[in-house]
């Protein structure tokens, strides 16, 4: 099989598919039209999130057997369009739910103790204690929209702060020891804080926004490790300057690129997020670990093989 590269990812992919005799080419700077004009002549693709692959380019790809995202989103592909071809998708969320899963404690650990307000603070000379004063994880109910991999693994951390998890999902019958599914309208009584485990999709695109918010009960923390785009930006921050959200930890926001490379919109609901005090935003990194990169690659080399190598 002959599999085209688009995104740069950990040597092992190339090492491994290479020595199971699967022809390989990479292809890092492209744009999108000059790979439509090529992508015939591959079997696979290995993906991040560079290049979308519209229906246009998936239509192009004549001899496309397989697609592979080293990571947990699929939204760069136009899902309906390659299951009706019948191209194979693959995805690697098992790969970097535990970086997920420990960013979200650290977002919370940091903003609700004020860690990195009180740090700065004394490297400047300034030295307030009762001001800087924290709010426990523990006996919080946390409630988690999404309970895929990355839901799991957070849970299971949560847990073991003295927690009680909840967490409500479109599938049925997903407790487990660390957490327990409940309806939407209950998760909205009785969850203190709210972090988001869920793809963007049609159905879930602002799904926060100003009437979530409104409906739910405690004034709460959130944390977003999903997608930007699952959230109303100006309904968040309307809900910050009036408490509702106590604080937010944000990895990913509304304004990114497609290719989460870079934000592409510079407004007053942006500004108001990076000066509060009251919101972190990290760069789209909660997946980033080095330890996350190499699993990635290998859960998405374990599946190809599984499906494709023929001894």
């Amino acid at each position: 099989m002959k599999i085209l590269l688009l995104d740069k990812n950990h040597p092992l992919i190339t090492e491994q598919l290479l020595a199971k005799n699967f022809i390989l080419e990479e292809d890092f700077t492209s744009s999108y039209d000059e790979v439509c004009n090529t992508i015939e002549n591959y079997d696979g693709v290995i993906i991040r999130s560079r290049i979308p692959l519209d229906k246009n380019f998936l239509e192009k790809a004549k001899n496309l057997k397989f697609i592979a995202r080293v990571g947990a989103g699929m939204e760069n592909i136009d899902i309906p369009v390659a299951e009706k071809l019948g191209i194979k998708l693959i995805n690697s969320p098992e790969g970097n739910r535990d970086s997920v899963a420990e960013h979200v404690v650290g977002m919370l650990l940091i903003l609700m103790n004020r860690l990195f307000i009180a740090s700065n603070e004394v490297k400047n000379g300034i030295w307030l204690r009762e001001e800087n004063r924290g709010d426990e994880l523990l006996g919080k109910t946390v409630g988690l929209i999404g309970y895929g991999n990355m839901g799991k693994a957070t849970a299971k951390r949560l847990s073991g702060f003295g927690c009680k998890v909840i967490f409500h999902d479109v599938l049925p019958n997903l407790s487990d020891e660390f957490a327990t599914q409940v309806s939407l309208e209950e998760l909205k009584e009785k969850a203190e804080v709210l972090s988001l485990h869920i793809p963007l999709t049609d159905e879930t695109h602002y799904l926060i926004d100003s009437e979530f918010i409104s409906e739910m009960k405690n004034d709460f923390y959130f944390v977003n490790t999903a997608r930007g785009k699952n959230v109303e930006t100006k309904s968040l921050v309307e809900a910050l300057k009036l408490g509702k959200v106590k604080g937010a930890c944000l990895d990913v926001l509304e304004y990114e690129k497609s290719s989460f490379e870079n934000l592409e919109i510079n407004n007053e609901d942006l500004k108001y997020l990076l000066d509060s005090e009251n919101v972190i935003v990290t760069p789209h990194i909660a997946g980033w670990t080095r330890q996350s990169k190499e699993k990635l690659a290998q859960v998405i080399v374990d599946k190809i093989l599984r499906e494709f190598f023929i001894q």
